[in-house]
């Protein structure tokens, strides 16, 4: 059964330290000029727009905010204009008994962050958003989202909490109702340790009737960062931001490691399955002349990686053969940096990204 409930107001902000390491660096100021620059023009206002989805059979894009005070944000890809989607001034909550009875209640929107998403399609109109969220607890937050109106509405309808407070990145849908989530840096773990190549975190899973996430086993990788499931539930795929691959898995546990691409040239991000079937990662770029190389040890610091802007790479790998292609790159942009992943939609890719003010945008070549 579903009951109405309030918004908790009892919430706690637990020690967010990576995150705060990535908010500071590379501030901009919101109302600067919104100008385009070379094949990218952006849209300008939305915080740290870490992830992006697409809501079924529209032109309505769905982007996180990674940042103090952000929202989940909705934008319209057609008319270049973006509103605040969740909590906004009125959120709405109603909770689902039956398949999220063990959450505690709904988010306290005063402190929600909210990380990597997962889009579910479901059926009339409807669809379910899966958002990593960060703030007063730790927690995978389950949205309706309702399409049949003038614009995409959010009620958030449940929650997972993910084991002993840990933070997730990422998180996968299946059609089951089940959820794969990725944990980068398990307790005790630091992001240091996964770029000296050390395993530091893994794939949780959740199912419904499950009390909660269990980890993986054969998943464990420095620093799992996005993650997707086949479209047949089949595999895995998971972006390791510490070996700077992407290896797919049998969707089992213990997972069965089926096949890895060659390292990449650029650290990868989030990861979504493309229009054409094909895996979209996206990140900064390991070496640079004015930046220097990404320290593939112990002596990486994170705040001084995020705050020099860095050229990036937009990947587009086959599933099946872990070949890939460039979709995208750009050069260093002091305005737009720290890219986290890219969306297709229509004939155009949109670029989220973890430290700034703006979407990027730029029109795909036929084949693309």
């Amino acid at each position: 059964m579903k009951k109405a409930i309030p918004e908790r107001a009892d919430s706690k902000f637990p020690a967010l330290i990576l995150l705060a390491l990535l908010w500071w660096p590379a501030a901009v100021v919101a109302d600067e000029e919104c100008e385009a620059a070379g094949d990218y023009a952006f849209i300008c206002g939305p915080k740290n727009a870490e992830d992006l989805v697409l809501v079924p059979d529209t032109r309505w894009i769905i982007a996180s905010g990674m940042a103090p005070g952000a929202s989940i944000y909705l934008v319209n890809a057609e008319k270049k204009t973006w509103s605040e989607l969740y909590p906004a001034k009125a959120p709405r909550a109603v909770q689902d008994m039956e398949l999220f009875g063990a959450c505690p209640g709904s988010p306290d929107p005063n402190v929600f962050l909210s990380h990597g998403l997962s889009l579910q399609p479901g059926a009339d109109g409807h669809s379910t958003l899966y958002v990593v969220a960060h703030g007063g607890r730790e927690a995978i937050e389950v949205f309706d989202v309702n399409a049949n109106g003038e614009a995409p509405e959010l009620t958030w309808v449940g929650c997972v909490m993910t084991p002993d407070g840990m933070e997730a990145n990422s998180v996968a849908s299946l059609g089951d109702g089940s959820l794969l989530a990725t944990i980068p840096l398990q307790t005790g773990r630091t992001i240091n340790e996964a770029l000296a190549g050390k395993s530091t975190g893994g794939v949780y899973r959740w199912s419904p009737g499950d009390t909660g996430f269990t980890l993986v086993q054969g998943t464990e990788m420095p620093y799992a960062n996005g993650i997707e499931a086949s479209a047949d539930g089949q595999e895995f795929y998971v972006a390791s931001s510490g070996l700077f691959t992407v290896t797919a898995f049998s969707n089992t546990n213990p997972a069965r490691l089926l096949r890895s691409t060659e390292p990449f040239s650029f650290v990868p991000d989030n990861l979504h399955r493309g229009s054409h079937g094909t895996l979209i990662t996206a990140g900064l770029n390991l070496d640079d002349p004015v930046c220097g190389a990404v320290k593939r040890s112990e002596e990486f610091d994170l705040g001084v990686f995020a705050s020099c802007p860095r050229p990036f790479t937009v990947w587009a790998i086959d599933p099946q053969s872990m070949q890939g292609k460039t979709l995208a790159s750009g050069p260093a942009n002091p305005k737009f940096s720290n890219i986290t992943m890219g969306l297709p939609v229509g004939d155009e890719l949109w670029i989220g990204t973890f430290v700034g003010d703006r979407i990027a945008y730029r029109s795909l070549q036929p084949g693309e």
